[in-house]
């Protein structure tokens, strides 16, 4: 899915699964109704966008060729009996299929049953798939759900210290507090994730028809909902991965994944399929991300290249004093940790007085110096 700010035609918001979901389920509605008024110039697509999808909604039946020629042939018929009421006192005549509002309208009408009978599959088999939109509704936690609809991924730090790098184009649903007993987001999109270790609270992430389970580990997840296959990549510690696809033939079948294991649900077959080694994996090799390429382990170092790493890794930006700092090095493992936590180590590590603040993607870093 494009960023909706793009978008520029009607078939844009036919395709975005979100805008489907709001016009036909009001999911999502404070989210785009907010956009909708944001972005005034774009009102006359959404309206039109909208009557499209309503139009569609009914049941789906095989469509013959000989059906859709002759309800294109009465429509033709409708319309060029109107347009020569409308034009019988003006002694003019034009032909129908030269008037640009005659055009426009079978163009929709063409529209509307390509998509209705071509797209069948595509909008309405997910219908009875466990979807992202299905999954938070059926949530009682109140859940706060994020939108990167930048360019750049987005860092979100969740109740329990956990840190999820939320990528362009994805969005996650997350309690304010997780409950006593477990902690579970819903993922629609791609994200890293490093999870806050607690064995007594297993951490579940939903996504689409994935479930990944674990304790305390790192690994990221592409679930997509316009793509062929859903991915999870583990770069450190162990989770385990079962399918959420009530059509799934691997439904009740839980996969062990270990560090640089990783495991591909292919929807068009429901089926799983596990990659030992993804350096092997061509797709996965050139999806890696620096986050998963960068070492944490630190022997020595200055402290301003430890910020640069962790930089070049959250795609965040670091303000730190510079001068105070500038003698300062460290010996320290900050691997297997959320983002959080590799700050609270480091200020720790730097005494005098030294913290962190995280303002979305900016961490300031205040300090008196290094012991």
């Amino acid at each position: 899915m494009q960023n909706r700010n793009q978008y520029t035609q009607v078939e844009d918001f036919l395709d975005d699964k979100s805008f489907r979901q709001w016009i036909l389920h009001n999911t999502n509605s404070e989210n785009w109704e907010r956009w909708t008024v944001e972005h005034p110039e774009r009102a006359k697509l959404v309206e039109e966008a909208r009557i499209c999808i309503l139009a569609m909604k009914v049941d789906q039946t095989p469509v013959l060729q000989s059906t859709v020629s002759s309800a294109l042939q009465q429509t033709w018929n409708r319309i060029a009996t109107k347009e020569a009421t409308l034009h019988h006192t003006e002694n003019t005549r034009i032909k129908i299929w030269n008037a640009p509002w005659f055009k426009n309208t079978a163009a929709l009408f063409l529209i509307l049953l390509s998509i209705a009978w071509g797209f069948k599959h595509f909008v309405y088999t997910t219908e009875s798939e466990t979807v992202y939109e299905e999954l938070i509704i059926e949530n009682n936690e109140g859940l706060v759900e994020q939108t990167n609809n930048s360019k750049n991924p987005q860092i979100i730090t969740l109740s329990d210290g956990s840190s999820v790098l939320l990528q362009p184009e994805s969005k996650i649903s997350y309690p304010k507090i997780f409950s006593t007993t477990e902690r579970k987001v819903y993922l629609s999109g791609e994200a890293f994730f490093e999870i806050s270790k607690n064995k007594k609270k297993p951490f579940y992430v939903f996504a689409n028809e994935v479930i990944t389970k674990v304790v305390g580990t790192s690994f990221r997840i592409c679930a997509f909902e316009n793509q062929p296959n859903v991915e999870v990549i583990v770069r450190t510690g162990k989770v385990k991965v079962t399918s959420n696809n009530e059509n799934s033939k691997t439904n009740k079948e839980e996969v062990t994944l270990l560090p640089n294991e990783a495991i591909r649900f292919v929807r068009q077959t429901a089926k799983f399929d596990k990659i030992t080694d993804i350096t092997k994996d061509v797709i996965l090799k050139q999806a890696t991300k620096n986050i998963e390429q960068l070492s944490f382990e630190f022997t020595d170092i200055p402290v301003n290249q430890i910020f640069k790493t962790i930089e070049q890794a959250y795609q965040v930006e670091i303000d730190f004093p510079k001068e105070a700092l500038k003698n300062c090095h460290l010996t320290t493992s900050l691997s297997d940790q959320p983002l959080p936590e590799k700050l609270k180590i480091i200020c720790k590590s730097l005494g005098n007085n030294t913290t962190y603040e995280m303002n979305g993607n900016v961490i300031i870093i205040s300090s008196e110096g290094c012991n």
